[in-house]
């Protein structure tokens, strides 16, 4: 029997990414937020939607450097990844007898962030003596396939 934990989604990212440092070990690594949406044809027959947020965390560290740097609020990206939880308990009150919640979050753990292209215009480079040499430039990563 084999066992699958894969996640892909597609969306706006939602604020800058944030870099972080692990407690633990000290390494690096960047955090950020995507949101996807939703939508359905209700009961009445009319349209609802919903937008639905993912926490991403990229622990590879070329890639959360890379993510850190290139990715910025409002970027239309893909997200590879896996989902891991987390548990942790909170106090839920005061005093000797108060009890704890245990609490679960999920995120996902990205292993590929990629940036789509939205079909927008790229901003002209202005051609130097060095880089007028004629040949065609090298093809953009951007596109996901």
């Amino acid at each position: 029997m084999s066992y699958m934990n894969s996640v892909t989604l597609i969306g706006f990212v939602g604020a800058d990414p944030e870099q972080r440092q692990s407690r633990n070990n000290g390494s690096k690594f960047t955090v950020l937020s995507v949101a996807t949406q939703r939508s359905w044809k209700n009961a009445q027959d009319e349209w609802s939607s919903k937008t639905e947020w993912h926490h991403i965390c990229v622990f590879r560290p070329r890639l959360a450097e890379h993510v850190a740097t290139a990715i910025k609020k409002g970027a239309y990206v893909l997200i590879e990844g896996s989902l891991i939880s987390s548990t942790y308990a909170r106090p839920n009150g005061k005093g000797k007898k108060s009890a704890t919640t245990k609490i679960t979050s999920w995120s996902i753990r990205a292993d590929v962030v990629r940036k789509l292209d939205r079909g927008e215009p790229e901003p002209e480079a202005t051609v130097s003596g060095s880089d007028a040499s004629g040949q065609a430039p090298e093809p953009s990563d951007a596109s996901p396939f």
